[in-house]
């Protein structure tokens, strides 16, 4: 009697799902060896549980090597693709780029008055008003410039006026004080009494002197 086809769906019973788990990661695990052996091919894989536990099995002696190999396999034409993309549109905005400079350059030439024999006169004139309009900006940026320097040279005039008004009232003040010092010192001096009063006084003479033998009184 042949074998019932299993239903493939996840087994309820915990214990069923960890014994099958088990047999088949081993039979897959035989399978791939037996495939790298028998067919001489790189073989690689990789098996996670439930829980997160790795097992892996790799034909050669580097599973990063066959993973690296995987890769390029597997992304480098798509990589390759996009990269000769990019240096298509690289190649078109630089011939874009490479235009306008010309077209720069050119404008740059004329504006110095070279290169004039190829214009013609609506040519001649567009840059004739170009001139005008840009010398009308610079005049207008110079006078501009000029009128800032001169209100900043006025306020520096007014600034170093209010310094010279308030250094000449300093002045004045110590001019005064130092007059009116002066003046109190020298009414002092003249109202102390002369010093030689205190140290010399006037003899006062002795009319009732008894004289002694010989001499005469007076």
């Amino acid at each position: 009697m042949g074998r019932g086809k299993v239903e493939l769906k996840r087994i309820e019973n915990k214990i069923n799902r960890q014994v099958t788990f088990a047999k088949r990661r081993n039979g897959l695990l035989k399978k791939a060896y037996e495939l790298s052996i028998l067919c001489e091919a790189e073989v690689a894989l990789i098996i996670f549980s439930n829980r997160g536990k790795l097992y892996e099995f790799c034909s050669t002696s580097s599973m990063s090597d066959t993973l690296e190999r995987y890769h390029r396999c597997s992304y480098g034409d798509l990589e390759t693709g996009q990269s000769s993309k990019d240096s298509q549109n690289n190649y078109q905005e630089y011939m874009k780029l490479k235009a306008r400079v010309e077209v720069l350059q050119q404008s740059q030439r004329h504006i110095l008055g070279e290169d004039l024999g190829q214009l013609n006169t609506k040519d001649l004139e567009q840059l004739e008003r170009q001139l005008d309009s840009s010398l009308r900006l610079i005049r207008s940026r110079r006078t501009q410039n000029m009128l800032d320097q001169l209100s900043d040279l006025q306020q520096k005039e007014q600034s170093l006026l209010e310094i010279n008004r308030s250094l000449k009232t300093k002045l004045e003040e110590n001019s005064v004080a130092h007059w009116h010092i002066t003046g109190e010192q020298n009414v002092q001096f003249r109202q102390q009494p002369a010093q030689s009063e205190g140290f010399f006084q006037p003899l006062q003479c002795n009319t009732n002197i008894v004289p002694n033998r010989g001499e005469f009184r007076i």
